[in-house]
C-alpha cells in the first residue's frame, strides 16, 4: 500500500473537477469543525445577513452556529448530529458534511464519511504539547483518520488549527505537522496535505495567507476545489442491488409489460444485451433496457440510478442483487471482516444481530472476534470483545449466503451494517 504524504499540495490530481464535491470534517471534540464549516460558508458568501444576524452572541457572530441546527448542540456547544450545508465557489459545488467530535457520536462520522470523496481532518494546535519534538494526538483524531482510510475516502486533508492561539505559530505547525506524517506514514494512509489555519480568524480557509506558520501552499478551500470526486468503480463486474421493482405497462417492443427493477449502480455498467444472474437466485436472463432516472433508455454507470428490464419474467424482490455473470460473485455465509463497533455496549461474540447489505436484511452472529486494532500503538492484539467505538476484525455467520465483495473492490458490496434486534440501533460498520 503506498503510504505516501505529500509536502506540496501541487502535487494533487488534475482531473475534472467539474462535479460537486462531497466532504467530510472530522476530528476531536471542540478542535473546530463546525467553526470551520461557518467560515467557509461566510468567507465564500453563502450566507445571507440575516442568518449571520441570527448566530450572533454578545454581539460577535458564533459561526459554530451556521451548522449546529438541534436545540441541545446549541445550547451545550457541541454537534451531536451530522449537519450537511450546501455552496458553491467560481469553480464547483461542495456538499459539506460536519461530523459530531464526541466519542459516543462515532456511528454518526462513520455515516458522514462513508458516501465522502474526501475528508478534513482537524487537529487542534492549543490541545497538544507544543514542547515535545513529535506531540502525542488525541485519540479521536487518530480513531477518526483510521475510520477514513478504513471507509477508503479518496482523499485526506489535515488542517492544524487554532495556530493563532498558541505562542510560536511556525514551530508549532512544524512539529505537529511530523506528529502527523509519522502517524500517517505507520497507519498507511496517503494523505493530500498538512494546512495550517485558524477557523476563527479566517487564515488559510478561503484567503491564502503565503509564509504564515511557514506554509507557502493554497488556502484550504482552494485545496478542495483541486480534488476529483470519487471515480466510478467500473472495473468490477456489472452490480445493482435492487431496491425497489416496479410494474411497467409500456408496450415498447423490449419492455411488453415487464417488471422494471431500480436501484443505485453499484459496480460497472449495465446495458441490453448483457447477460446478468440474479442473486442470491442464481437465475440468469439478458438485458432488454435499461432506463436512467428520468425513464430515458440509456447505458448506465456505477454511481447512478437505473432501472432494468430484463427479457424474461424472473422471480426478482427487494433486497436481491442483479450482477453480470462473467463476474458473478460466489454468495457466502462465512464472512471475516474489519469492524467498527459503535453500540454503547460491548461486543460479545455469540450474539445475534440483524445485518443489511444493500437492502437485503439477514440474521448474522459474531462468531469470533480476531483481534483489536490499538489505535494508540496501531498494533492488534487478542480480546474476549470490543468496547464502544473500537476497531476489530471478526468473522460472521450470516443465516443467509449474501453476494458480496471485498471492500477494496466495492464499498456497496463490499460493507454492510449490524442491527440490534431489541433496540434497533446501529451497533457496527462492517468493512468485509
Amino acid at each position: 500500500m503506498n503510504t505516501a504524504v505529500l509536502d506540496s499540495p501541487a502535487e494533487l490530481h488534475t482531473l475534472d473537477t467539474g462535479a460537486a464535491l462531497r466532504f467530510v470534517t472530522c476530528g476531536s471534540v471542540d478542535d473546530g469543525k463546525s467553526t470551520l464549516i461557518g467560515r467557509l460558508l461566510v468567507d465564500s458568501r453563502a450566507v445571507l445577513q440575516d442568518q449571520l444576524a441570527s448566530v450572533q452572541r454578545s454581539g460577535q457572530v458564533d459561526l459554530a452556529l451556521l451548522t449546529d441546527g438541534l436545540q441541545a448542540e446549541r445550547e451545550q456547544g457541541i454537534t451531536i448530529d451530522v449537519a450537511y450545508r450546501y455552496f458553491n465557489t467560481a469553480r464547483r459545488k461542495f456538499i459539506i458534511a460536519d461530523a459530531p467530535g464526541h466519542e459516543q457520536y462515532t456511528r454518526n462520522m462513520v455515516t458522514a464519511a462513508s458516501s465522502a470523496d474526501a475528508a478534513v481532518v482537524l487537529v487542534d494546535a492549543t490541545k497538544l504539547d507544543g514542547q515535545a519534538a513529535l506531540p502525542e494526538l488525541l485519540p479521536q483524531t487518530r480513531r477518526h483518520a483510521l475510520l477514513v482510510k478504513l471507509l477508503r475516502v479518496p482523499f485526506m486533508v489535515f488542517a492544524v488549527n487554532k495556530l493563532d492561539a498558541v505562542a510560536d505559530p511556525a514551530l508549532a505547525f512544524a512539529r505537529i505537522s511530523a506528529a502527523l506524517r509519522q502517524f500517517s506514514q505507520e497507519a498507511g494512509m496517503v494523505v493530500q496535505a498538512i494546512v495550517p489555519i485558524s477557523a476563527l480568524k479566517g487564515h488559510n480557509v478561503v484567503d491564502a495567507q503565503p509564509g504564515w506558520c511557514g506554509y507557502q501552499g493554497p488556502a484550504l478551500l482552494a485545496l478542495l476545489e483541486g480534488l476529483p470526486v470519487a471515480p466510478a468503480e467500473l472495473d468490477q463486474g456489472a452490480a445493482l442491488p435492487v431496491q425497489w421493482v416496479e410494474k411497467f405497462h409500456a408496450s415498447s417492443d423490449t419492455r411488453q409489460g415487464r417488471r422494471v427493477f431500480w436501484g443505485r449502480v453499484a459496480n460497472g455498467q449495465f446495458a441490453p444485451g448483457q447477460a446478468v444472474t440474479v442473486l442470491p437466485s442464481g437465475h440468469t436472463a439478458v438485458v432488454a433496457e435499461v432506463l436512467d432516472h428520468a425513464r430515458r433508455p440509456r447505458p448506465i454507470q456505477a454511481g447512478h440510478s437505473a432501472g432494468v428490464i430484463l427479457d424474461r419474467e424472473l422471480d426478482v424482490s427487494r433486497g436481491d442483487t442483479l450482477v453480470a455473470s462473467e463476474a458473478a460473485p460466489v454468495p457466502q455465509r462465512e464472512i471475516r471482516a474489519t469492524l467498527a463497533w459503535m453500540d454503547d455496549e460491548p461486543l460479545v461474540p455469540g450474539r445475534l444481530y440483524w445485518a443489511l447489505h444493500g437492502h437485503r436484511w439477514v440474521k448474522a452472529r459474531v462468531t469470533r472476534i480476531v483481534h483489536q486494532l490499538n489505535i494508540h500503538t496501531l498494533q492488534t492484539h487478542e480480546v474476549e470483545q470490543l468496547a464502544p467505538n473500537a476497531i476489530g476484525l471478526v468473522e460472521l455467520t450470516l443465516q443467509e449466503a449474501l453476494p458480496v465483495r471485498g471492500y477494496a473492490q466495492s464499498r456497496v458490496l463490499g460493507s454492510m451494517v449490524l442491527v440490534d434486534t431489541a433496540s434497533h440501533k446501529t451497533s457496527a460498520a462492517v468493512l468485509i
